[in-house]
Formats: structure tokens, C-alpha cells, sequence
């Protein structure tokens, strides 16, 4: 078995449908910013951001995991150092580029600027901010700062980052026991954020800071994620309920349901959304019978490009923005097909001109 040959099929599709539920809630939310008519107290378009984002986080879970699993077994150890070379070549240049831009090119490009976020915001505390940004904490500027223009929504970059340096200690040297261990990792995190919300942590200094960062480092969700990879490599005998059609399609119909009706569920909300992700990815995955495929050229594409559809998508949201504001057509029919097509071809141009450059070292680790 080699990394490099591992392949799951449809999560490529995944991966760009996770990005469109981010985009499709910052449209909203940027338009109702720009004060242009908007669906952004729509509970739908609420909860679908952080749900795209959850998403990517069981993906990685269940990616990561499977990967790390699959390394220890040709190989005999999980080699940390060059785990951590792959992800700095993967996620680092992308993520420095859009935060140098987010600082010292954006805020001097007048129809770039946001409504009550110019340089007096961004600039506001910034050797601070750059500080937390260049060691991977922007999870942590958002919670302690707000919003940085075209940067904020790298908080997730942190979280997956974080992730990343603890994923591969975890499975090097815990050999036994795996599922035991995430399933420890979940009610921990579960219970800890359960504290925060009691009054018995109300003498804990900066509480409301910590309350806030928790909510971003979503470890849990990228447990269940690399539960359901541990399960399927071992061959668990719980994958004959799990890989099944029929629950396939009645999570994907209950999934639909939750999320066109915003439903939220207090206390274990993304964790029980993540379990449902889980489920889909797992028989997308794995599952031969389904007759929903994801695989095709088009969704291919846009799947392998999704981190930097993820990372630019503000860009092109505001460029569609004052485009239509322009031509004083501010229509979700203008908005919308042009904020696509922007992120479209910058990701489109950034991976092959620049990211790809970087990932041709990948092969070396």
C-alpha cells in the first residue's frame, strides 16, 4: 500500500460542495454589510457557513487519519517531521500570501474596502495580530480582535493547522486503544465546553476569550471524522450497518431537511451534524452501490482547487459586489454568477502558477 495511490472517490465533489456553503453564507453576509437587500438573517443561511467548515473538518479527520494509518503500515512508524513538511508545503504559502495581502495590498484598493472595517480597523493592535497570524493563531485574532477584511475566515486554516501538529504525535505513539482515544478526545471537548458555559467557570481570567477560541477548535469534529477512517481501514464490523445504501440516502435527505430549515441542535450541534458528514463520506467513500456520484471532470477540478476557492472567495465576492453596485444592478443574478467566476479563476490561476510550485516538493515527503 502506498499514500500515493490512495484515492477515495466523490471527495473531491465534497470538498468543492463545502466550499459553496461557505461562499453562498458570505455572499449574504457581505451584502448585508454593503447594506444591498440580503438573505443574511435567513437561519438557513445562518448555520450553512460553519456547516461547510465542519465539513471540511470531518473530511481532513477522515483523510488524515486514513493516511497516517496507511503510512504506519508500509512503512512500520508514522514519520512526524516529514507529515508536518507536507502540510507546511500544502497549507503555508497560500495562507501567508492572502494574509500579506489581507494587510498591505487590499486596504490601499479603494473599491476593495469594506464598509466600517478600513485601515483603522485592520490596523488597530497589529503587531499583535501579525504575530498571532504568522505562528497559525488566527482562530485566536478573531476571538480576541473581530474581523480582519479578507483574513478572518482563515481561522479555520488555524484550527486545521493545530490539528495537524497533534493528529500525528497522537497516532505515533498511542498504538492501541485508537478508538478508545478519539472517542475520549470528543467527550472532552464536549464536557470542557459545557464548563465554559456553567457559572462554575466564571473565575477562569479571560474566560469570554477562551469561550471563544473553544468554539473555533472544533478537534472533535475531525475525531469523528478519523473515527470513521479507523473504522474502515480496520474492517471494522460496525461498517456493515454503517456502509449501508439505505442509510446513505436517509442521511443525505435528513442533512438536506436540517439545513434548508436551519435547524440547530443546542450543546452538540456541529458534533451532530458531523456524525451525519461522517456517514456520507464514509459510503462515498467506500460504498460501490450508491447510484449519487461526484465524480466528474468539473466537480474534479473544482474539488482540487476548493483551498484556494476557500481563501480567495471574499476577494471575489467583494469585486462582484462593486461591479453590480457599478452598474447599479445589485441582484443576486449579477452577485452571484460573478463572485463565482472570480474565485473561480483566481484559485483557478493561484493553483497552477503558484501553489503547484510548492507541491511538486510534496513528493519528497
Amino acid at each position: 500500500m502506498s499514500n500515493q495511490k490512495i484515492y477515495f472517490p466523490n471527495l473531491n465533489g465534497l470538498r468543492f460542495l463545502a466550499a459553496f456553503l461557505v461562499i453562498i453564507h458570505h455572499i449574504e453576509q457581505i451584502k448585508s454589510t454593503f447594506k444591498i437587500d440580503n438573505y443574511w438573517t435567513n437561519p438557513s443561511i445562518l448555520i450553512i457557513g460553519k456547516l461547510g467548515v465542519i465539513l471540511f473538518f470531518v473530511l481532513s479527520g477522515f483523510l488524515i487519519t486514513y493516511l497516517i494509518l496507511a503510512e504506519e503500515r508500509l512503512v512500520g512508524e508514522i514519520n512526524i517531521k516529514k507529515f508536518y513538511l507536507r502540510r507546511i508545503l500544502r497549507i503555508w504559502p497560500l495562507y501567508f500570501l492572502v494574509i500579506l495581502l489581507a494587510f498591505f495590498v487590499l486596504p490601499y484598493i479603494d473599491f476593495l474596502v469594506i464598509p466600517k472595517f478600513g485601515k483603522e480597523v485592520i490596523y488597530s493592535d497589529l503587531l499583535v495580530k501579525l504575530s498571532l497570524f504568522a505562528i497559525i493563531f488566527p482562530n485566536l485574532v478573531l476571538s480576541v480582535f473581530g474581523v480582519v477584511p479578507y483574513a478572518s475566515h482563515t481561522w479555520s486554516i488555524g484550527t486545521e493547522e493545530q490539528f495537524y501538529c497533534i493528529w500525528p504525535i497522537i497516532f505515533r505513539y498511542v498504538k492501541n486503544f485508537r478508538l478508545l482515544l478519539l472517542l475520549c478526545i470528543i467527550f472532552s471537548y464536549l464536557l470542557f465546553g459545557l464548563f465554559l458555559l456553567s457559572h462554575y467557570s466564571d473565575a477562569i481570567p479571560y474566560k469570554h476569550i477562551i469561550r471563544a477560541f473553544f468554539s473555533t477548535f472544533n478537534i472533535d469534529c475531525m475525531a469523528i471524522g478519523g473515527i470513521y477512517a479507523l473504522l474502515l481501514f480496520q474492517k471494522s464490523v460496525y461498517l456493515k450497518f454503517l456502509l449501508n445504501t439505505k442509510l446513505f440516502y436517509l442521511t443525505v435527505i435528513l442533512v438536506l431537511i436540517m439545513m434548508f430549515k436551519g435547524f440547530y441542535l443546542q450543546y452538540i450541534n456541529f458534533e451532530f451534524y458531523s456524525v451525519l458528514f461522517g456517514i456520507i463520506i464514509l459510503n462515498f467513500a467506500a460504498n460501490d452501490n450508491i447510484k449519487i456520484t461526484l465524480e466528474n471532470k468539473i466537480l474534479n477540478y473544482l474539488g482540487s482547487i476548493s483551498y484556494g476557492l476557500y481563501m480567495y472567495h471574499p476577494i471575489g465576492i467583494v469585486v462582484a459586489i462593486a461591479i453590480s453596485m457599478a452598474l447599479n444592478l445589485t441582484t443576486n443574478w449579477i452577485i452571484y454568477p460573478l463572485s463565482f467566476v472570480f474565485t473561480i479563476l483566481m484559485a483557478g490561476l493561484s493553483h497552477k502558477y503558484f501553489e503547484s510550485y510548492f507541491l511538486r516538493f510534496k513528493i519528497k515527503f
